[in-house]
């Protein structure tokens, strides 16, 4: 989720439909990536509705988990997600905070940064691995979703999801433009449609995204950064691993 609140905000009732999709095809990703972690508990930069959270809390069954999710659609959804399993709202804290000024707990096993990396500047993600690197145990692990974006070119609009939920279809536009050196305006437009192809209603977001790779985390980091896996336009998920050392 991004620092910018806002970004997310007229989207937040849609954004389970594209959170089943992110977990489904990165969370085998995560699971591998978070095998071995440090002893303590988890950060979840950017929970979002919870999702990610559910494979954290399962890959890690004896961890506590802290979810950081400043947007109050998400938050809302997250919390509803908790409080229906006792098991997972035992373990799961949930703050309101944004990245990279979040309180951290003194010590953590992992981190695991979704979705958010592009949403912050070079300088802000610098500080935030500076911090994450601080507070890891022995053996811990920061594990960040790059999104495939690692330069900036125009992305004619096109359809990323299609759903259907009752009687109506919810389609998911996205497109992009160069907004300035290193960074895409990325525009968003939900679509809900009846059978006959009428539009009930649209809504339109946008937000700002920071083009960042491999090669950015590991120079902005100091760490070394493995890829799991995903290249962009291979249609896979683009994992990192970042570990204590000097960078790859």
């Amino acid at each position: 989720m991004s620092a910018d609140v806002t970004a997310y905000a007229d989207m937040a009732e849609f954004y389970e439909l594209v959170a089943e999709q992110q977990a489904a095809r990165s969370g085998p990703l995560l699971r591998r990536s978070l095998e071995g972690a440090g002893p303590g508990p988890v950060v979840e930069i950017g929970a979002g509705t919870g999702r990610i959270t559910e494979i954290i809390a399962q890959a890690l069954p004896e961890r506590s988990v802290l979810a950081v999710e400043p947007a109050a659609g998400m938050r809302a959804v997250l919390v509803s997600r908790l409080a229906a399993d006792p098991a997972l709202a035992a373990r799961v804290t949930v703050s309101a905070q944004t990245a990279p000024d979040l309180t951290l707990p003194g010590r953590i096993g992992a981190a695991v940064v979704f979705g958010v990396a592009g949403h912050l500047d070079a300088g802000r993600r610098t500080t935030l691995w500076r911090r994450l690197r601080e507070r890891l145990s022995p053996g811990g692990v920061i594990v960040v979703e790059l999104m495939g974006v690692r330069s900036t070119r125009p992305l004619p609009e096109a359809c990323q999801l299609r759903s259907r939920i009752g009687d109506l279809t919810y389609e998911w536009w996205v497109g992009g433009v160069p907004e300035r050196e290193g960074a895409m305006r990325f525009t968003s437009r939900w679509r809900v449609l009846d059978d006959t192809g009428r539009v009930h209603r649209e809504v339109h977001g946008g937000y700002l995204w920071h083009a960042v790779g491999v090669p950015e985390l590991a120079a902005e980091s100091g760490m070394r950064v493995e890829a799991m896996g995903g290249r962009t336009g291979s249609g896979l998920p683009e994992v990192a691993v970042l570990r204590t050392g000097s960078p790859s």
